[in-house]
């Protein structure tokens, strides 16, 4: 009964029992070790928090420097631009409102004829003797078949169709030999300036006698006051006016061969001195237009002309010729010409609607 009563400890201080230093050693270890997994956790905790910070510091830093870099840039760019336009005063081309009585185009020199009645339904400018370009091409073709030379005849480009004087390019190099119906086309659908001058250059009466006869033709469809100096039209010496070029286009659309090569949209062959196939377009992209009835096109540009466009078209079932000259902007004349059909077809209804 009396060992009942004992502590555990004083039973084993009794029976001569003896706790082993290692143990206890062990029980010491694993609690500093514990604590020391604990303190290193909790730096590594503290560590990767303090690079965090540091990172989003970094990135915050840098898109604050690349903020003020094109900040910075802008500003260069905008005094660039400023200083680059100082004392220049621009004014914006605005195409005139549409009504019924003007299709608003922007063209400097404009006329639009009902083919079929002779009706002049607009214009502008219309007398104004100015450069007419590549429009030039439409009287150099007709003094050619009206030649009756041969089309299939072979003809090759030579030194002197080469433009010196608006060091125009040309894929027809020297030694390129065509048909004469070929150069007609490319002079007339892609404008090439060596066929058409080629053109005039193997004229068997000679050049200066086709270049007469583009005179005589003019006069002879009462154009007056129209000169023509080369068969390509680089020349701004070679003019004419709205009114006149109005006849010239009613002209050539009597021609078959006019009217299939100018509507052409586009023509290759294989080079004779390259081997290679060479491909050319029309310069006029409303011939691709589905919605566009085109009889005769041609387009034209010098400095000195500005772009230029005329058309025979039938529009709302009436054959209509239309002029535009010296217009400002790559599409402005495109812009025009559809404009001058909008018109017409507005003004159709208004009159059938008021009849």
């Amino acid at each position: 009964m009396l060992y009942r009563i004992f502590s555990c400890c004083t039973l084993v201080a009794a029976l001569g029992l003896v706790v082993p230093a290692t143990a206890a050693a062990n029980t010491g270890h694993k609690s500093a070790t514990k604590s020391s997994i604990s303190k290193t956790s909790s730096h590594s905790a503290k560590a990767k928090a303090s690079a965090k910070n540091k990172s989003a510091k970094a990135t915050k830093t840098l898109k604050t420097t690349k903020t003020a870099t094109k900040s910075s840039n802008k500003q260069i760019t905008n005094r660039a631009i400023a200083n680059a336009r100082k004392d220049v005063t621009i004014s914006r081309a605005l195409a005139m409102s549409t009504t019924l009585d003007n299709p608003g185009v922007q063209s400097t020199g404009v006329l639009v004829l009902n083919e079929q009645s002779g009706e002049i339904m607009f214009e502008k400018n219309a007398d104004a003797v100015t450069p007419i370009a590549s429009i030039t091409k439409l009287m150099t073709a007709m003094v050619t078949l009206d030649a009756q030379l041969p089309l299939n005849e072979l003809l090759t480009i030579s030194q002197a169709d080469i433009d010196t004087l608006k060091n125009t390019s040309s894929r027809l190099t020297v030694g390129t030999t065509l048909t004469r119906g070929e150069l007609l086309l490319l002079a007339l659908m892609a404008s090439e300036n060596r066929a058409a001058a080629a053109l005039a250059r193997t004229f068997p009466a000679g050049q200066a006698t086709f270049i007469r006869k583009m005179n005589e033709k003019a006069q002879s469809l009462g154009m007056r006051t129209s000169r023509f100096y080369d068969s390509t039209g680089l020349t701004p010496n070679n003019v004419s006016t709205p009114r006149e070029l109005a006849l010239m286009v009613k002209a050539a659309h009597r021609y078959p061969e006019i009217h299939d090569f100018t509507t052409s949209s586009e023509y290759s062959f294989v080079s004779n001195q390259t081997g290679r196939n060479l491909a050319f377009h029309n310069t006029n992209p409303l011939v691709k237009a589905e919605d566009w009835t085109i009889g005769v096109s041609k387009t034209g540009f010098i400095n000195e002309a500005g772009r230029c466009l005329v058309m025979q078209a039938t529009i709302n079932g009436t054959p209509v010729v239309i002029v535009l000259l010296d217009s400002n902007g790559k599409y402005t004349r495109i812009g025009d010409a559809q404009r001058v059909r909008k018109w017409i077809e507005t003004t159709s209804a208004s009159k059938s609607r008021a009849g």
